[in-house]
């Protein structure tokens, strides 16, 4: 699958696109005038493209089918029972989710893109797009005999983003020792922004060391969206804490109350150095039920009892509070009484 998606994303003839920005432009014009699209990948940016054009699916003859290889949307992200609660939002926003499904080939033929599975199955569509992600270009450590991470893929680099004398790497290409979390490679747009500053400074021999918790974000259309920060991965243990959700938590809300186009804030702000509960949080602090309809809340993914991850659903401009939690380090046994940090109790 991996070999032809890459065929997939490399393609500039033909109704194969891979999603950059020039791509998206052209997207969502294609969409206007197509009657099938389908979209392979179940992470943050194929989830977000199969919620926004199942939308406009809905007052149109669009067909929008997504495709990948996990059991839910996110699964590699959220824990399951919260992926699949978000699978059946993507399906209500009118897409043909097909999780477990992997592609096998793909085919231009007829005007048509043909899709062949693992399974046997052959969808055909008018138009595909591969948001599959990326691996790192490392072809510059074969010539310059630069240590290739072989777990994580990257160029190591020590604590300053140096992999060697006169050479810096960062952003996605990075493969850096997190001083809190162990040796990470992260590829997300905050990590990028900040490493790259850092490895810029660092070339003028500033020999500053890299610490920054990035975060990530991402919406599900207007209604759902969240930040996270640290490890958060779905094979390890998690707890979540929710709250009944109001009109005023939602991706919209906030992008409407900031008068901005931006929905959060939070990839440049510093460490909180103090935090507050607010009043009435303990009596309401609990783990989701099964089938609850997860309004706001903060889940924790921990190795052994110290908080390695933190991803907060439907609350924002909270990740000071979260970047403390990891900085800190701390073992805790009720995570209940962290939640409360995050005052998602609060009216």
């Amino acid at each position: 699958m991996e070999e032809d998606l890459q065929i997939l994303s490399r393609s500039k003839g033909g109704n194969i696109t891979a999603v950059l920005i020039e791509d998206f432009k052209s997207l969502e014009k294609i969409s206007r005038n197509v009657k099938s699209i389908v979209i392979i990948g179940g992470g943050f940016l194929g989830s977000e493209l199969a919620c926004a054009l199942g939308r406009r699916a809905r007052d149109t003859d669009l067909e929008v089918i997504q495709i990948y290889p996990e059991k839910g949307n996110m699964g590699k992200i959220l824990p399951e029972y919260l992926s699949n609660w978000t699978t059946e939002k993507v399906r209500k926003e009118g897409v043909n989710v097909m999780a477990n499904t992997v592609v096998k080939s793909a085919k231009y033929q007829d005007k048509k893109v043909i899709l062949k599975l693992k399974d046997g199955q052959t969808v055909k569509t008018d138009h595909v797009v591969a948001a599959v992600g990326l691996e790192p270009s490392v072809e510059l450590a074969k010539s310059a005999r630069l240590e290739v991470d072989s777990d994580l893929g990257g160029f190591r680099v020590n604590a300053e983003l140096q992999a060697r004398s006169n050479i810096w790497v960062a952003g996605d290409a990075a493969c850096f020792y997190d001083l809190k979390l162990g040796r990470r490679r992260v590829e997300h747009h905050d990590h990028a922004v900040v490493s790259g500053r850092l490895a810029g400074e660092n070339m003028t021999g500033a020999s500053k060391p890299y610490w920054h918790q990035s975060m990530f974000w991402s919406d599900l259309g207007p209604d759902v969206g969240y930040e996270a920060i640290g490890i958060v991965d779905s094979s390890l243990p998690t707890v979540g804490v929710f709250a009944k959700g109001t009109a005023k938590d939602t991706p919209k809300a906030v992008t409407q109350e900031s008068g901005t186009g931006i929905r959060s804030e939070s990839e440049t702000e510093e460490i909180a150095t103090s935090v507050s509960v607010s009043a009435g949080a303990a009596a309401s602090a609990r783990p989701p039920q099964e089938g609850e309809d997860y309004g706001k809340g903060v889940i924790f993914y921990l190795r052994e009892k110290v908080v390695v991850g933190i991803l907060l659903w439907n609350i924002f401009n909270r990740m000071p509070i979260a970047r403390k939690v990891i900085k800190d380090g701390e073992e805790h046994d009720d995570l209940n009484e962290i939640a409360k940090l995050f005052n998602i109790h609060e009216d």
